[in-house]
């Protein structure tokens, strides 16, 4: 017992023990053996993520393809009779449109500075705001522009019915001299683009130089045609945007999988030194005091 204790004062009196200090070597090699499961644990989650965002982005191509018909075929009578936006418009609306889902990179950070440039460079323009995203930014700077706002989007690729009833309750707002989309244009898997395009309002349809030649009778006809635009053009929008959204999340979780991994192999072998420094220095403190007993 007397020998025990001899060797234990023996062995908390040297330099070594002092300087590297035992107790506090074990605690970060603890640490660091902590640290290195959240990393694997989160390399676990954004692997998955970036396998789920890779099997849903063929879906989302394909609703983009197909919402590309619906705007082909809504621009054609516009195109045809030669509309054009109003020069100088007294209200404009701009539709900002985003989803609630994250962990996308910047594409929807981009899209609401974007929003607010077009703001400050226009007056007399109200927000209707599609996903919690782009609200929770513009809100934050130009709340009192925002008329209305939707939730609940980005969880599956988007359908004409959702963008009509969207469309129907843009209408409720009243009548605009200009009617603006804001989204993310779908450039290639890396890129994207916050792109503005015009809806053409029935006023606007209704002047063209054109439209005589389409012979319409019906007076409803071109504010009928201007909703179904808008409708069909909120659908070709929200798709573009979903498509990149998608794009951008699984290269974003691929980055951060690759980053993972980095960071596990460098706490990997900071784990291993530590390991071995801790085991040398019980080493060196036990022949320290054996030696000392001689």
């Amino acid at each position: 017992m007397i020998a025990r204790q001899r060797i234990a004062t023996v062995i908390a009196s040297t330099p070594v023990a002092r300087v590297l200090g035992t107790p506090r070597t074990y605690a970060t090699l603890r640490e660091i053996e902590t640290r290195l499961k959240s990393i694997k644990n989160i390399e676990k989650i954004t692997n998955t993520m970036m396998i789920v965002a890779s099997t849903r982005m063929s879906k989302a191509e394909r609703a983009m393809q197909n919402s590309r018909v619906y705007e082909g075929a809504a621009s054609i009578l516009a195109k045809k009779a030669e509309a054009a936006v109003s020069a100088d418009p007294s209200k404009t609306l701009l539709v900002v449109m985003t989803s609630d889902k994250g962990l996308c990179g910047s594409i929807h950070s981009q899209v609401a500075r974007r929003a607010r440039q077009y703001l400050s460079e226009n007056s007399n323009v109200d927000l209707v705001v599609i996903g919690d995203k782009s609200k929770a930014q513009l809100q934050r700077t130009n709340a009192a522009e925002i008329k209305l706002s939707f939730s609940g989007v980005g969880k599956e690729a988007p359908t004409y019915g959702e963008a009509a009833l969207i469309a129907d309750e843009i209408e409720k707002l009243g009548d605009y001299d200009n009617i603006k989309l804001l989204y993310n244009k779908f450039v290639t898997g890396v890129s994207f683009e916050p792109t503005i395009l015009d809806v053409y309002t029935a006023k606007e349809l209704q002047a063209a130089p054109k439209v005589g030649q389409f012979e319409i009778e019906d007076e409803n006809v071109p504010k009928d045609f201007s909703e179904f635009t808008l409708a069909s053009q909120i659908l070709y929008g929200l798709s573009e945007g979903h498509a990149a959204e998608i794009s951008a999340r699984r290269n974003a979780m691929d980055n951060a999988s690759k980053n993972a991994n980095d960071m596990i192999n460098k706490y990997s072998i900071l784990y291993n030194r530590t390991r071995q420094a801790v085991i040398t220095n019980e080493l060196v403190d036990i022949i320290t005091g054996a030696s000392s007993l001689e």
